[in-house]
């Protein structure tokens, strides 16, 4: 409605008009355009189809079963028949173009079809936004190429030249500027304003790395931003974190593969260590969750049960005084989130390699000064590429390993019984210590692990342990930790959502700027 105010020929569509599709959940766009083009305007099928596919792109932005929706043709047939006799046409088509590409390969036109013969049959929405798009993009490079050799590579097959990357991006205006002022105002007394707008220029900082009022300013700042989310957390919890202590924060979603399960077994862990030997030196640490899990996701939200019991008797047991602290923060949300970002020391991205499509609090953290604790997986491994090897602490199997291992037949309950410190951790949960009120509470969460682990916890927690070790160490060098948190700050410039959103402007939408004037 709005292109016709202006524009006659619907031809030209394309040219004024881009369709962004959000994972599958606005699929239904693609028949929907087509419906208005020929049954409103009367446009012919194969016009309808080129303005179509010109016109609308679809960006995948997670390798999840609940983003990549399959409808049922029941449901259409009552609520949308009209979509649906399109979308039967719109299969019909792309098989016979499937079949001359790949002559008489049933089985290829059944696993790229459309229309999922199942019962009841489904419509794939992938499949749809796929075919009726001119562009499909990922949203981080290891998640761009998992698309095309994981979960499309038939469609890659057929339309290479359609699949791209658009790694994610996050704007510096909020995550920067607006969450730590004092951090802000420190860049930009170093290097003036122009970085809010143009990210890359903070690398600008590097000049000051080795200045002494800048490595100062930039702990003092740090330190300043803990004092401010400790008194959050004593207004809320009741109780005052070490602002001296390492802040390891994992804020994000609760779901099984971002493995906050395994986060929470190295605490269990400390803490069985700290107990057999109290007099152990060690660098005090403050453990930060936050997020929510869905609504029906019953082992997440054991898994939300199970940190807070567990910060219940760690906090309260008198041996571990201050040396180690657990919490986890209520209803966590983005104001919230301006908080915790500037006060991490430690930015917790321990996702099972090949799950996490590309993850933006990575980016937020490190643009803050925080240091990654990171498997080889979504961002994270443009992350490591940009701040540096050493700035970053890598953990785990990458990929293709993950693939390699499962494949070869994965046994969870023998690299428990081959890792010590893992087994006692799961047997002090299933006992009920940390939850005397009901003993048998961690038991789904202790059976899963023995008999499937399906994101590999076990496979990966002697190495995230070596991993925290190496953390705390160079915590406690405090001149060798501030010189990597400066890399961090210095080096995210890509991260913005300028670079990415002036990528789909450039590559996907052929938009141009416009001028704008400000007087």
């Amino acid at each position: 409605a709005r292109f016709k105010t202006k524009h006659d020929d619907l031809r030209n569509l394309p040219n004024e008009v881009a369709i962004q599709l959000n994972d599958t959940h606005p699929a239904i766009t693609v028949a929907e355009v087509m419906r208005m083009l020929v049954d409103v305007e009367g446009l012919s099928w194969d016009l309808a189809w080129e303005i179509t596919q010109k016109t609308v792109a679809y960006t995948n932005h997670t390798l999840l079963p609940e983003a990549l929706e399959k409808w049922p043709v029941p449901m259409f047939e009552k609520l949308l028949p009209r979509h649906l006799e399109i979308i039967y046409e719109i299969n019909r088509r792309f098989l016979l173009e499937v079949h001359v590409r790949w002559p008489n390969n049933d089985e290829r036109k059944r696993s790229m079809s459309i229309i999922e013969e199942s019962t009841p049959k489904k419509v794939n929405m992938a499949h749809l936004a796929v075919v009726g798009s001119h562009s499909i993009n990922g949203v981080a490079q290891l998640h761009s190429e998992l698309i095309t050799s994981q979960l499309l590579p038939q469609f890659a097959d057929l339309y290479p030249d359609r699949f791209n990357n658009k790694t994610n991006g996050v704007t510096p205006r909020r995550w920067l500027r607006q969450c730590n002022p004092l951090l802000a105002e420190e860049i930009t007394k170093r290097i003036g304003p122009d970085w809010v707008a143009n990210l890359g220029q903070v690398e600008g900082l590097m000049k000051f790395a080795d200045d002494a009022d800048f490595r100062k300013s930039v702990q003092e700042i740090k330190r300043a931003n803990k004092e401010r989310l400790s008194n959050i957390i004593e207004e809320r919890h009741g109780w005052r974190p070490d602002p001296d202590s390492i802040f390891d924060v994992q804020v994000k979603r609760l779901h099984e593969y971002k493995r906050q399960l395994l986060n929470c077994l190295h605490i269990v862990a400390m803490y069985q260590s700290i107990k057999e030997n109290p007099k152990a030196a060690i660098t005090p640490r403050t453990f930060i969750f936050g997020g929510k899990a869905a609504p029906g996701y019953a082992m997440a939200k054991l898994h939300i049960k199970l940190i807070n019991d567990v910060a219940e008797i760690v906090n309260n047991d008198p041996v571990i005084d201050n040396r180690l602290k657990v919490v986890f923060l209520a209803n966590y949300n983005v104001s919230l989130a301006e908080h915790i970002i500037p006060a991490a020391d430690v930015s917790e991205q321990i996702s099972m390699a090949g799950k996490e499509a590309s993850g933006t609090g990575n980016m937020k953290f490190a643009m803050n000064g925080a240091l990654t604790v990171g498997t080889l997986d979504g961002a994270n491994i443009e992350i490591r590429e940009c701040v540096g090897e050493d700035n970053f602490f890598l953990f785990g199997m990458n990929a293709q390993e993950v693939r390699d291992r499962k494949k070869a037949g994965y046994n969870p309950a023998a690299v428990i019984e081959e890792t010590p410190q893992l087994k006692a951790a799961i047997d002090l949960i299933a006992s009920g210590f940390f939850s005397p009120d009901d003993p048998s509470r961690f038991h789904p969460i202790a059976n899963d692990l023995r008999a499937n682990d399906t994101y590999m916890l076990c496979a990966d927690f002697d190495d995230y342990v070596r991993c925290q070790k190496e953390v705390g160490e160079t915590y406690a060098d405090q001149d060798a930790w501030v010189t990597k948190a400066i890399n961090n700050i210095a080096k995210v410039g890509k991260f913005s959502s300028d670079r990415t959103i002036q990528e789909y402007a450039d590559d996907i939408w052929a938009i141009k700027p416009v001028a704008v004037s400000l007087d």
